[in-house]
């Protein structure tokens, strides 16, 4: 089966992989969310149907994928790695980003 998936984006989370030892660890290693562009892309990791999709962070698309992650059980992890990425990357928004998933209802406030 072929993969629609550019070989960017499987490098990238193949990148992103490699900081757990090299395998996606079922002890919550596991990232759902992969930064890119200073916080204006990022890679999300849709583990209900398999695909890693890119997309604009300021978009519908993201926060509609991010509502169907956290529809399944992985909100507080993807909230958690919000949190740390707004820390880890205080100028990239990631802050408003989860503000703004709050308020479309994704997240409680």
């Amino acid at each position: 089966m072929a993969s629609n998936t550019s070989k960017t984006a499987r490098a990238s989370v193949r990148a992103g992989q490699s900081t757990t030892g090299g395998a996606v660890s079922v002890l919550g290693e596991f990232k759902y969310v992969i930064p890119l562009n200073s916080g204006k892309h990022a890679y999300v990791r849709n583990v209900t149907n398999g695909r890693t999709d890119h997309l604009r962070t300021d978009s519908e698309a993201f926060i509609e994928e991010i509502r169907v992650l956290a529809g399944a059980g992985h909100g507080n992890k993807i909230r958690a790695e919000l949190v740390v990425l707004a820390a880890a990357f205080p100028n990239d928004g990631w802050d408003a980003i989860e503000k703004r998933l709050v308020e479309a209802g994704v997240f409680e406030g």
